[in-house]
């Protein structure tokens, strides 16, 4: 198994910790957010870490360079330009095709989701992508039909709506995406989106005419991209 951590985000939200530091390396429960994420991979059975670079490039290479995650580690440079989720899976592609499916976890989530269990499904299921996705508050749903195959898109905030197939909402299945998803490698086919893009969008548009899947877990999430919430999260776990 291989899996894509992305890492290079600027970390505007968590500043003042991220004025002298790139997000992936503020301290979480007593250690790195990146090496929480590695670890939760390695313990699923990835094998390859690729990990994307932008903000503070070199302080993230030195520490990938000496540190043991327990898996090969490779670094996807985004130096130059910020790609976002979708772009920064793109220019990885030479690293991700090489197996059939890859994990994709952005590294400011900590979750308890079965790694193993949603991988299993994703492969059951034939779907070119699998998005993880719970029930709980968020000022935007992914929405699913009954299969949980996506449909659509909504800013709870602002009423706004983004179709890919068309479903009577009242009927829908409202879900938070997790910021987890698997995907087939078969994925890069259908990628017409170059520069930066939204893998959000990039699902979106491919689930009018491909199977892309929402995987419904529950326990533990914590988004850890502000101060207030990275530190609430950090009260929340159990010692």
């Amino acid at each position: 198994m291989i899996a894509m951590i992305f890492a290079a985000g600027l970390g505007t939200r968590l500043e003042p910790l991220t004025n002298d530091r790139p997000k992936a390396l503020v301290n979480f429960n007593g250690r790195t957010m990146l090496e929480n994420v590695a670890e939760k991979l390695v313990l699923a059975g990835c094998e390859r870490l690729i990990i994307n670079v932008h903000h503070f490039p070199e302080m993230m290479k030195d520490f990938i360079h000496s540190h043991d995650f327990g898996a090969e580690t490779l670094i996807s440079d985004e130096s130059d330009m910020l790609l976002d989720t979708g772009g920064g899976m793109l220019k990885a592609r030479e690293f991700l095709e090489s197996e059939p499916h890859f994990i994709l976890y952005n590294v400011d989530i900590d979750c308890d989701i079965d790694l193993d269990v949603m991988y299993s499904s994703h492969i059951c299921s034939g779907a070119l992508a699998t998005l993880a996705v719970m029930d709980r508050q968020s000022t935007r749903n992914l929405i699913f039909d009954r299969s949980m195959q996506l449909c659509a898109w909504r800013n709870n905030t602002t009423g706004e709506m983004k179709y890919s197939r068309p479903i009577d909402i009242g009927n829908g299945r409202a879900a938070a995406f997790s910021g987890i998803s698997i995907a087939s490698s078969e994925i890069f086919k259908y990628i017409t989106e170059t520069g930066k893009f939204s893998i959000t969008d990039l699902y979106l548009r491919l689930a009018k005419t491909e199977q892309i899947d929402g995987y419904l877990h529950s326990g533990r999430w914590a988004d850890l991209g502000t101060v207030e919430k990275l530190r609430a999260a950090e009260k929340n776990i159990k010692p």
